[in-house]
């Protein structure tokens, strides 16, 4: 109860349980406070090895390499309608600004009326920001075919010496074939080095539903998937974490079930407002 209380997953907070549970029994303890530390302890212990996946993004060692390799580092965004992804990657966008590298952010989106002037507004601002042509958009209007797009993005963006690729998409619902499917061509053709899956920290249990099913909706639309593939996404960018006190359950609940780190968590309306995920706090606030 506690752990649903903080917008764990209900699912996931009985499967921790069972853990814990398989964990301390057999073992004795002096006292009823003696037991109460321990599980408190190896709750804790738990809860920071799912927030620490063996698998690590650090997106400014991983531009080095592709530097080294001759091409731009290449990473979409994706997730459902209406959880921030443009604004997110205009942070991220200003995040690789601020540390140096030249970027190429892609109208990506050729769905939604609007998308690719708000993402020019992004970039204008952006451009203003720093001298020299550091940040360009790369767009094409609407109805166009949003894997062909990135694909002549990436080779613009390697012919011109720019060192990242920020791919915008279009915002769908996990259960809409025609759009998961056209998103499953553009990271099949175009094999971005990073594919973030933007999610709100607010909606709890029903970010992780919408994870699980466009993960395995992009599995289930990718023909070059491997048998057995396990996961599409390589990350997630929560939004609005500045929003949800200690009600940070939803970090839990997308890491445990797809194996995935956190990469990066928005805490505000503003460029700066990008952090990393800081797991003892997370981890803090779970138990408090």
């Amino acid at each position: 109860e506690h752990l649903t209380s903080k917008n764990v997953a209900a699912e996931i907070s009985y499967q921790l349980c069972d853990s814990l549970e398989s964990t301390l029994v057999g073992k004795s303890y002096s006292s009823f406070t003696g037991l109460s530390s321990t599980v408190k302890n190896a709750l804790s212990e738990t809860l920071t090895k799912i927030l620490s996946p063996k698998r690590r993004v650090n997106v400014l060692r991983d531009v080095v390499d592709a530097k080294a390799r001759g091409k731009p580092y290449v990473i979409t965004f994706c997730g459902v309608n209406g959880v921030g992804k443009s604004t997110n990657l205009a942070k991220v966008c200003f995040w690789l600004l601020d540390n140096g590298y030249r970027v190429l952010v892609v109208g990506g989106d050729t769905f939604r009326a609007g998308a690719v002037e708000q993402l020019r507004t992004h970039v204008v601002r952006l451009a203003n920001m720093y001298d020299g042509d550091m940040v360009q958009l790369y767009e094409r209007g609407y109805g166009k075919d949003p894997a062909g797009l990135a694909f002549e993005a990436i080779k613009y963006a390697k012919d011109r010496c720019f060192d990242v690729v920020l791919v915008d998409t279009a915002g769908r619902m996990q259960d809409n074939e025609p759009l998961m499917r056209a998103l499953s061509k553009l990271v099949a053709l175009n094999k971005p080095d990073l594919t973030l899956f933007v999610g709100e920290a607010l909606v709890g249990n029903e970010a992780v539903d919408q994870l699980v099913k466009f993960n395995q909706a992009l599995i289930d639309n990718n023909v070059s998937a491997e048998a057995g593939t396990k996961s599409i996404i390589d990350g997630i960018l929560l939004t609005k974490f500045d929003c949800i006190d200690d009600k940070v359950g939803a970090a839990i609940s997308m890491t445990y079930i797809t194996g995935q780190p956190i990469v990066f968590v928005g805490t505000g309306q503003q460029y700066p407002d990008l952090r990393a995920l800081n797991v003892k706090s997370v981890v803090t606030a779970l138990l408090r």
